[in-house]
């Protein structure tokens, strides 16, 4: 859905909700309007939330290579208790940063998170076009090709990655205003680009590997908040071999009741087709319970849509992030293969899950 109308959720209610920031205030549906590239690439700090998101799936060369999955998404919002400061000082937007490494063979997920206010050379978002930094981290699109370069250097693991666009974007939604909620404010600006044609270096434990394979890329912004009731939501952006584009994704009450669901489907020729509230289902064959957080997940979902039946299986049951030093959430996000109604192999890409180890707190 995407998708971070929804960690917002976690910004909004992690270390952004206390004392000395004023009350949120209320959101108006926003005004449908063509997205116009590459400025829509860009920042639009007049919004509260914003975030580009890029997971993928890669390789190293060779039959017997080794599998990654990888993650990277920066948030920016809007502090709007600071916005009238006169201060050079105050937080008007912050940055936040998480990146995630999922190694297949050796059954492990690593992560990293990072958080800095705008300004002062520590962190940016570029309003003319896709440029976000946060300290050594970056990602950026360049002009000549479109490719987005991911660079981020770290500790255990370090990702050096360029994905070039192998298709146009695709608009979520109403070309591009998806609905997040039952009621009209409940809203974003959302585009993707999925099959991203993916190469670069992973470093993982001081050794370096080249890599090659698929990527996705969402960027969404947005004044809306979830709906009251939703506790959290469930979600799968897949790349599928024959070049399809496959989004899903349902909002969640505390009893488990589906509040809102969604996506789309775009086959590798011919138009997209936007799945309609009712149309996606997602019902749970198979959890995991986290040593670390006690929440229990579902690794193992059927996902009705009006493309197929599919199943959607974790590489691995361990794929928690604990990001409460950034956005306050605990979350579940990783590597997934999807296989369609006659059992076959069909893709691989993310599977979400928010909510499972605490409610959402707006």
């Amino acid at each position: 859905m995407r998708r971070r109308s929804l960690l917002l959720a976690g910004v909004l209610g992690g270390p952004l909700a206390r004392p000395g920031l004023a009350a949120t205030p209320v959101a108006s549906a926003l005004p449908r309007r063509a997205l116009v590239f590459p400025r829509d690439h860009g920042a639009h700090p007049d919004l509260r939330t914003e975030w580009w998101y890029v997971t993928g799936r890669a390789r190293t060369p060779g039959a017997g290579g080794r599998e990654f999955g990888f993650q990277v998404t920066f948030f920016r919002t809007r502090v709007d208790a600071t916005q009238a400061m006169g201060s050079a000082f105050a937080a008007r937007q912050l940055i936040f940063a998480h990146a995630a490494l999922t190694d297949v063979q050796g059954r492990k997920l690593w992560h990293d998170q990072r958080i800095a206010r705008e300004g002062f050379g520590a962190a940016g978002a570029d309003v003319m076009d896709g440029a976000i930094t946060l300290r050594d981290w970056s990602l950026t699109r360049r002009p000549a090709d479109g490719a987005w370069l991911a660079r981020l250097p770290g500790g255990d693991f370090s990702l050096d990655l360029v994905c070039e666009p192998t298709q146009p974007p695709l608009l979520q939604g109403d070309q591009g205003l998806s609905r997040k909620g039952p009621e009209p404010q409940q809203a974003s600006y959302y585009y993707s680009l999925p099959q991203l044609a993916t190469r670069g270096r992973i470093s993982l434990k001081g050794q370096t590997l080249e890599v090659t394979g698929q990527a996705w890329l969402d960027h969404e912004w947005s004044e809306a908040l979830l709906h009251p009731d939703a506790v959290g939501w469930d979600w799968i952006g897949m790349n599928l071999l024959d070049g399809s584009a496959l989004t899903a994704f349902r909002l969640r009450s505390k009893t488990g009741r589906t509040l809102w669901d969604g996506g789309s489907f775009r086959p590798r020729a011919g138009g997209v087709y936007v799945f309609s509230p009712g149309e996606v289902m997602f019902s749970p064959q198979r959890f995991w319970k986290s040593p670390m957080s006690l929440a229990s997940y579902p690794v193992e979902w059927i996902v009705r849509t009006p493309a197929d039946f599919y199943t959607v299986r974790a590489v691995i049951d361990n794929q928690e992030l604990d990001s409460r030093a950034s956005t306050g959430a605990i979350y579940w996000e990783g590597l997934s293969e999807l296989r369609d109604s006659n059992g076959r192999l069909a893709g691989h890409g993310y599977l979400e899950m928010t909510g499972y180890a605490q409610p959402l707190r707006l």
